[in-house]
């Protein structure tokens, strides 16, 4: 059924170890692996114990809530099916399986209360002149594939499907109507083996209380849970086990009796079990009389109920969880499984890809410690904390004295991270060691803190370069890199925790004397400690950007990028780059990573037609996050009619949820182009969020579940010539009626650089919304020209296109009037670049404009053929 009705073949069948459920020669014949849990192994199959824990519940509360009897059983569940399958759930964002499923919402006017008194129409054909029109039922649920309501007939004793019923939904019959004395209690609150109690070890000093039938249900409903207690008024009584079953249940007192084994020489009694009262009758008013077997003497009543109290005896453990160990937390140690029967034994994962297998490692998480006293109790972040302050002391980075009189000592904290691999494997436990900078003072503790880091471009420039040329492209981390820069200023540190010190004395403190992590002024005494080393072996600092250096020219030349800590070499010739890690390696301690294949989240592939940047595992741990890894995937990363603004909605209770998932999804737009009009978009909400801004956000993560793996391809075959795309989208902005500029810069067929902005001004028209957009897209391409020239790459020009013709001649001729003199000075100097021949302007149709896509909001077949242009690929989608 689910292939025809859904399209998706069947492929495994996972059970438990039921006899019923072993259909092996069906399951042969279509080809379907089945899979089952060990025996007495239910947490091998969780999620569907789970579900039928929840099914229960909710089965028993349709169950006690209306008193049918127990034999409909059946009912309770399937309606009780029928109800969760229509419920929002937040684990399904919020959405109803069913509404995944058919993608549609449900319908709710039909659902009526289970169990209520109803009256169903008789069929026409059936009945005559003074035959009854209607009769009394009880409502049991509905039935898939019809379009009816099921109904328990009370004169005939049978059950009829239709769709003329009126409800009395505040009536219960059967809270009025004892249960047959066929009945039995299908929903007992414990299940245990009769075997464990015989004849042979109840004795008559076993005591059972009995409370007598002419108490009224009320009452019987506050002693349900009474546990007999040792005392004189306890009546000696055995009920032998096998007799247990024949004793009918009363639903309406729902009342127990326990047989409690109680012995003198303080032996363990065996496990109580649970034995119903019998049924009250319709038509007497006695007591029942429960016939014991023939070797026990007869029952005998309680004279009087004892007072309720809490029970002493020692609770322990169920038996169904001796194998669970709760609370533990796992490290990623090797430790055999706590299971019985661990499904590793049964199932292996060696046959699958190992892109399958790390797509689990990916959405799978490692316990990261926020606190000291949490990461000190496993044995993996001891280990990390022991690492991080020997390297402190063997770079000799603090000594520690008592502190001098009238100084102040900041603190310090640990910080825990787990460091993964390219794949998502895990790679080592980190824990660093951080200074509460926020404590320091300006002025005295510091001064300069600015410190420059790699730009995104520089970063995506290079990877193009490298793949045009063929360049080796090499990665190195410096271990502990902050600490090598030294201090200027005097800073005193207190102890860290854990940490021993060899001096003795009161009062000792860390007087520093190179910077640590968490100090204002550490990345730059970082900085200045790097490129005085590099310097001197002879690289230059780039101008546009002072992180990149460069060394050689032509064939020998040889790229160092550097983002904190993390450097990448790029160059032709091998054994240069060997001579720079050599040197490199003599002043700092680095970690040679070989290829570049992991840099800041960002995965790199390369073959022999280019490079590839994607953040797969960044996208799956942010859906992972937010919940919405099994939300339904979106077509477009934001609605084309979307009708966002400042004051529509309510606001956000939580706005912090708002900001730190737009601050996520911001880092994400390095590789994914597709979503910058979005978070351009929904960043401006940032202050003051609402309900339609979160509800934007969460339609731009079910976008990206579509595609996690998307990302830039740099081609081999791409030449370096240098142009971009153009566009704005004028007066858009519902709130300030400002226009939207775009721009997207190819170096080849390799886009580097793009971006999406509100203009700072309002326009009054097109020409000059366009005319400004202009003015901003080339000013990074003269930035992107002044950086390509430190590789040695001279643009004598470059092109820009736009789809505005007016623009294009305002930009070329120098013409002043009324439609153009009061235009921000600054935009003009656009017209300085193309008299000087740097600028190119050409017209392209709007079929053509890749910007559109950065400017507005598109639909489906528009938006995917702008992205096809772009030339983003996936490389985890299997070719068509």
């Amino acid at each position: 059924m689910v292939q025809r009705q859904y399209g998706y073949a069947l492929k495994v069948f996972r059970s438990d170890n039921a006899l019923e459920l072993k259909f092996t020669d069906l399951f042969s014949k279509l080809g379907i692996i089945h899979q089952y849990s060990c025996v007495e192994t239910p947490q091998q199959n969780a999620i569907v114990e789970l579900k039928h824990q929840h099914l229960l519940a909710v089965a028993r509360a349709l169950y006690f809530q209306s008193k049918v009897l127990v034999r409909f059983w059946g009912d309770c569940l399937l309606t009780a099916t029928y109800i969760i399958n229509r419920l929002p759930s937040p684990l399904l964002n919020n959405l109803s399986p069913f509404e995944l499923l058919h993608n549609k919402q449900p319908n709710y006017t039909h659902l009526k209360t289970f169990g209520c008194s109803v009256f169903v129409s008789t069929l026409r054909n059936h009945r005559d002149k003074f035959s009854e029109r209607a009769l009394p039922g009880i409502f049991l649920g509905y039935s898939p594939g019809i379009k009816g309501y099921k109904i328990y007939v009370l004169n005939t004793k049978t059950i009829v499907m239709s769709r003329d019923v009126y409800f009395h939904e505040n009536i219960f019959p059967f809270h009025n109507i004892p249960n047959a004395s066929g009945d039995v209690d299908l929903f007992p609150s414990i299940s245990l083996p009769q075997t464990s109690i015989t004849h042979a070890n109840i004795t008559t000093e076993h005591a059972t209380e009995v409370i007598s039938n002419n108490i009224a249900p009320t009452d019987l409903a506050e002693h349900a849970d009474i546990t007999p207690e040792a005392s004189t008024n306890e009546v000696a009584a055995e009920i032998p086990t096998d007799r247990a079953a024949e004793i009918p249940t009363d639903r309406a007192a729902g009342v127990s009796i326990e047989s409690v084994t109680r012995s003198s020489s303080n032996e363990i009694a065996p496990m109580p079990i649970r034995v119903p009262i019998t049924e009250l009758a319709h038509t007497s008013s006695e007591a029942p009389h429960i016939q014991p077997a023939p070797q026990a003497p007869q029952i005998q009543p309680a004279p009087q109920i004892q007072p309720v109290r809490r029970s002493t005896r020692n609770v322990h453990k169920p038996s169904y969880l001796q194998r669970y160990h709760c609370n533990n937390i796992s490290v990623g140690s090797n430790d055999s499984s706590c299971a019985l029967y661990p499904i590793e034994e049964s199932l292996s994962n060696s046959k699958l890809s190992s892109s399958y297998n790390h797509f689990i490692a990916n959405i799978s998480t490692i316990y990261e410690p926020t606190f000291y006293h949490q990461a000190v109790k496993f044995p993996a972040w001891q280990a990390a904390m022991n690492e991080e302050l020997k390297a402190m002391e063997d770079l000799q980075t603090w000594i520690v004295v008592p502190l001098p009189e009238g100084k102040r000592a900041i603190d310090s904290k640990w910080v825990y991270r787990v460091k993964y691999k390219a794949d998502g494997s895990l790679d080592r436990y980190k824990a660093r060691l951080v200074a509460k900078g926020y404590t320091q003072v300006e002025g005295i503790d510091y001064t300069d803190t600015f410190s420059p880091v790699a730009k995104m471009t520089s970063f995506k420039v290079l990877l193009a370069i490298a793949a045009s040329k063929d360049w080796h492209l090499l990665q190195l981390d410096v271990n502990n890199a902050f600490l090598n820069g030294y201090l200027d200023e005097e800073v005193s540190m207190k102890l860290p925790q854990g940490y021993l010190p060899e001096s003795s004395g009161s009062n000792l403190v860390c007087k520093l004397q190179k910077s640590i992590y968490g100090l204002k002024q550490a990345s730059r005494q970082w900085f200045s400690a790097f490129s005085k080393v590099v310097l001197l072996y002879g690289f230059h600092q780039s101008p546009s950007d002072h992180s990149l250096f460069v060394h050689g020219s032509d064939e020998n030349m040889i790229v160092l990028l550097l983002y904190v800590d993390d450097i990448i070499l790029a160059g032709k010739n091998v054994e240069q780059l060997q001579d720079v890690q050599a040197f490199l390696h003599r002043h700092f301690k680095l970690k040679d990573l070989g290829n570049l294949k992991y840099f800041l989240g960002f995965k790199i592939a390369r073959n022999s037609s280019g490079i590839s940047l994607s953040q797969r595992k960044y996208a799956l741990n942010l859906l992972e996050d937010t919940g919405t890894l099994a939300s339904k995937p979106s077509d477009t990363p934001i609605t084309a009619s979307h009708k966002l603004s400042l004051h529509d909605g309510d606001l956000l209770q939580d706005p912090q949820q708002y900001r730190r998932l737009i601050g996520r999804l911001l880092y994400l737009t390095h590789t994914h182009p597709d979503i910058t009009y979005a978070m351009h978009l929904l960043s401006q909400f940032v202050s003051s969020p609402r309900h339609p801004h979160l509800l934007a956000a969460y339609h731009l993560l079910a976008y990206i579940k579509k595609a996690p793996a998307l990302g830039l391809f740099f081609s081999a075959n791409s030449t370096l010539q240098l142009h971009g795309f153009v566009d704005s989208d004028y007066g858009s902005c519902p709130d300030t009626r400002r226009s939207i500029s775009g721009y997207c810069m190819y170096l080849g067929n390799s886009i580097i650089s793009w971006k999406s902005k509100k203009q700072t001004t309002v326009s009054r028209s097109s020409c000059e919304a366009e005319y400004c957009a202009m003015a901003a897209a080339t000013c990074e391409l003269v930035w992107i020209t002044s950086m390509l020239s430190s590789f040695h790459i001279s643009i004598p020009h470059v092109s820009l296109y736009c789809d505005n013709q007016s623009a294009v001649h305002l930009a070329s001729n120098q013409v002043f009037h009324e439609r153009t003199k009061h235009i921000e000075v600054d935009c003009h100097f656009i017209r300085d670049k193309v008299r000087d021949g740097f600028l190119k302007l050409f017209h392209v149709s709007s079929a053509n404009q890749l910007t559109d896509i950065f400017t507005k909001a598109l639909h489906g077949p528009a938006f995917h053929g702008f992205i096809s242009k772009m030339g983003l690929v996936d490389l985890y989608q299997p070719p068509s």
